[in-house]
């Protein structure tokens, strides 16, 4: 529960990628910033401030959301999972994280969290989409290496249990 400490200052608690932060943040203080500023987790990348690229992409609970257009504050109380938070603790990769090496669905590597972080969400409510589902739910992340169809094809991969 958000404690108001100031008028322009707010204590959160919030859990991300399984561990709980409790912090001091300015109301104005956007997700983005908390995460990359705050507690170094920069794999969740800023491209455009505006919602339109989904480089910020993450998960809050199970949702995928734009970490910029979210205050760290309207965050307190919730789970989020960041692309660090989706390899196991020893380092090992998800399934959709190998079949998007395996699909060579990486060039320069800026949309990528995002685009696995949208990804993982669909993955979980849907676990064998059709192409068509997997070009919808990445429809709001922007490549600009047009790499979308290898994109594509690893997620639906994943889903067709052929990157186990």
């Amino acid at each position: 529960m958000s404690v108001s400490t100031t008028s322009t200052h707010r204590t959160i608690s919030v859990e991300i990628n399984g561990t709980t932060y409790e912090r001091d943040v300015p109301a104005s203080l956007l997700l983005v910033h908390f995460l990359r500023d705050d507690l170094d987790l920069t794999g969740t990348h800023i491209g455009c401030d505006t919602g339109s690229c989904g480089a910020c992409t993450v998960q809050l609970g199970s949702a995928a959301i734009k970490s910029c257009c979210m205050l760290a504050v309207q965050a307190d109380g919730a789970s989020i999972t960041t692309v660090e938070g989706l390899a196991s603790e020893d380092g090992e990769l998800t399934p959709l994280q190998r079949s998007f090496h395996e699909h060579h669905a990486l060039q320069c590597g800026y949309c990528t969290p995002g685009m696995l972080m949208s990804a993982t969400a669909l993955l979980e409510q849907n676990p064998s989409p059709s192409e068509h589902e997997v070009k919808v739910a990445l429809q709001g992340n922007l490549c600009r290496c047009t790499g979308y169809w290898n994109i594509v094809e690893a997620v639906v991969a994943v889903g067709e249990g052929g990157a186990r």
